[in-house]
């Protein structure tokens, strides 16, 4: 069972005044504040609810992000006929270490700094084009797409497209999934009282 003492954290985090948390389970304020204190230990059946409570007030506040929340929609491709050196160029005044390319309008691979530095690093290879060092396409989402599922694509890719009909909308990077998950809230909407 989780530690009587998460209790006070979990209802803080969540915003929730103890009055509230103290209704929900059928006790005064007075027993949950002690409870919460360590001052005296509730039943079995106390603490449950006491933590089913909460479980169900967090899953209420708990972020249900969307690939739209957490893409970068500013971005930023290389043309498959751009050399190596205007795209290490690119990639470097804007600090990309990955950068979907296209030909034609159409994407067609990526180029990541790992590839550009092995290209850059073979003397043959250095006037190439982007579209000779280019690597296989990134996984196109949808907007719809749940943001958390973004994080198992990105372990086995450098970034997730996000697409709406075809159309380009964005990218998400680990930078940005972790950015868009540091800043969603946790805490609870305050509730207007009429």
């Amino acid at each position: 069972m989780d530690s009587l003492m998460e209790i006070r954290k979990r209802r803080q985090a969540l915003g929730i005044p103890v009055r509230d948390l103290a209704r929900a389970v059928g006790r005064s304020v007075a027993t949950v504040s002690r409870i919460e204190r360590g001052r005296i230990r509730p039943s079995y059946e106390l603490a449950q609810a006491i933590f089913r409570f909460l479980e169900a007030q967090e899953g209420e506040a708990s972020p249900h992000l969307l690939a739209r929340d957490v893409m970068n929609p500013g971005v930023t491709t290389l043309d498959a006929s751009t050399s190596l050196a205007a795209a290490g160029a690119v990639m470097e005044r804007r600090g990309f270490s990955q950068v979907p390319v296209v030909e034609e309008g159409r994407i067609t691979g990526g180029l990541s700094d790992t590839g550009l530095l092995k290209a850059l690093a073979d003397p043959g290879r250095r006037k190439s084009k982007v579209a000779d060092v280019q690597e296989p396409g990134y996984p196109q989402v949808g907007e719809e797409f749940p943001a958390d599922l973004l994080a198992t694509l990105l372990t086995r890719y450098p970034a997730v497209l996000v697409a709406h009909r075809g159309e380009l909308r964005g990218i998400v990077t680990k930078t940005d999934l972790i950015r868009g998950l540091r800043h969603a809230s946790l805490r609870r909407k305050p509730t207007s009282t009429a």
